[in-house]
């Protein structure tokens, strides 16, 4: 099995992983004992981790921001700021405000005629060890993210960042070290072959984000000890403007997404569905707001760096590949440079690419965005179901049948009306895919049972009962039947 990057080429390997798979092994059986001293630990517990996690993060937001420029050659310290440190700070409070109702026995229904004041209920319980492997795009908020609900489900946890944004993942194994130990919260850093062996670890869970390439191998070796998955997965998103829906709001809301991470989100719109007509009125919106917004983009400091040189080579491929196909590409700035030192790319669009060109048949997860018209909403609805389903669906459009119609005609992991990618980041909000974008969910109420047992326990009451009905001689329990269907 080989690990692959996001962005679908294989990852490099850092040198000899020997240590690093040794070092992988030794917290992992540290965590399985840890854990088999303490199953269930208390609300006390589990919040003092979490806030420890929340106070980590804060008295980190500087180098968190450095490293990310560093990773990426360069990085808007707002965007590092609002996503990687207060986004993850707010999840992890909202899991503890809500923690104490989560952990709490939820009720079930019983017979009182055959059980009598018996009890059933479910038991949240911490599943034990849980692996997650973050990908390089959002480094600090995928491997601190989910940690608040994996910590607060009761479980420990390791955590492998990628090796395509080193910077980030050693802060994280410091950061992680300083505050927890590694007996609770562990952080394995290497190349390909600590992946492989951590994929093939026998975890309690295993979280990956990534492509549904790695994705399916991520799963075939997790297969091999039962271990359950949570796999995010990416995909084409696409952002359907209905007619009359493309002015300047909703124009903006499509770039301005676009140009978080410069593209690199997995939940990024990757290509809009546009009427035809309104093509020339959505070109000049989006210039507009990039006009106003981020005037000489690539030039300045609200463009993130792609983040390594390959994948800068990839996107540029793309571009050059629907241009000698004589395809029209507007760049949304003066003087469009790549800039090389920090690989600041600039917003191009692609008006009408052919069907079978690159940035119409891979993820891009860069600054390009296909344009394709079409003459019928039908039309558009046939071309999203044609591919797989989507990580998340963008729908724009003021007539509420209109926009109702697209969701129940369409599937996605997760999907937002008249706006972008906000379904990625509420706390309360389930987030995941579904098909070929992944399966299982992370991220509020859902995240915490993602990682949890659910378990049934049944406490038999002291009040007489029919439960003997259930044992040998069976005679007995013909009454019983007989009253059940009567009643049925």
């Amino acid at each position: 099995m080989s690990i692959l990057s996001q962005s679908g080429h294989q990852a490099h390997a850092d040198g000899d992983d020997s240590s690093a798979i040794a070092s992988l092994k030794a917290a992992f059986e540290k965590q399985r004992a840890a854990f088999a001293c303490e199953r269930y630990p208390t609300l006390r517990q589990r919040q003092e981790r979490i806030q420890a996690q929340i106070a980590m993060l804060v008295g980190n937001r500087q180098r968190i921001g450095e490293a990310l420029s560093s990773d990426f050659g360069h990085h808007p310290k707002g965007a590092s700021d609002l996503i990687e440190m207060l986004g993850i700070v707010g999840r992890a409070q909202y899991v503890l405000e809500h923690l104490e109702e989560w952990m709490a026995p939820q009720p079930r229904e019983i017979d009182p005629t055959a059980l009598a004041d018996s009890r059933a209920f479910i038991r949240n319980e911490p599943k034990g060890v849980v692996g997650n492997i973050v990908p390089w795009n959002f480094p600090i908020d995928i491997a601190l993210g989910p940690l608040a609900e994996m910590l607060g489900a009761g479980n420990r946890v390791i955590i492998k960042p990628s090796e395509y944004a080193p910077a980030c993942a050693e802060l994280v194994a410091e950061m992680v070290a300083a505050t927890f130990d590694a007996d609770l919260v562990h952080v394995a850093v290497g190349g390909l072959e600590l992946s492989r062996a951590f994929a093939a670890t026998p975890w309690d869970h295993l979280l990956y984000t990534g492509s549904p390439d790695v994705g399916r191998q991520v799963m075939a070796a997790a297969a091999a000890n039962l271990t359950p998955v949570t796999l995010e997965l990416g995909g084409k998103c696409p952002a359907v403007m209905t007619p009359g829906s493309v002015d300047a709001k909703n124009v903006e809301s499509v770039i301005g997404t676009k140009i978080i991470k410069n593209g690199q989100m997995c939940i990024s719109v990757d290509y809009a569905l546009v009427p035809r007509q309104d093509i020339p009125a959505f070109i000049d919106h989006a210039q507009a707001f990039m006009d106003r917004a981020a005037p000489g983009y690539a030039k300045g400091e609200e463009c993130t760096g792609i983040i390594s040189d390959r994948h800068l080579g990839r996107l540029s491929a793309m571009l050059e590949e629907a241009g000698a196909r004589q395809t029209r590409i507007v760049t949304l700035e003066e003087d469009p440079r790549v800039d090389p030192a920090t690989r600041r790319m600039p917003l191009s669009l692609a008006i009408e690419p052919d069907a079978d060109l690159r940035i119409m048949t891979e993820e891009i997860f860069g600054p390009i965005l296909p344009i394709i018209p079409y003459d019928d909403l039908d039309d558009a609805l046939a071309h999203i179901n044609a591919g797989e389903r989507p990580l998340g669906l963008y729908v724009f459009g003021e007539d509420d049948r209109v926009t109702d119609r697209i969701l129940a005609q369409t599937s996605s992991g997760g999907a937002a009306v008249n706006t972008c990618a906000l379904q990625g980041g509420l706390a309360s909000l389930a987030f995941g895919g579904s098909g070929n974008s992944g399966m299982g969910r992370h991220h509020g109420v859902e995240g915490f049972r993602e990682f949890s047992n659910p378990r049934g326990i049944v406490v038999r009451g002291r009040q007489p009962d029919h439960i003997d009905a259930f044992y040998a001689p069976y005679s007995k329990a013909a009454a019983m039947v007989d009253a059940a269907l009567v009643a049925g």
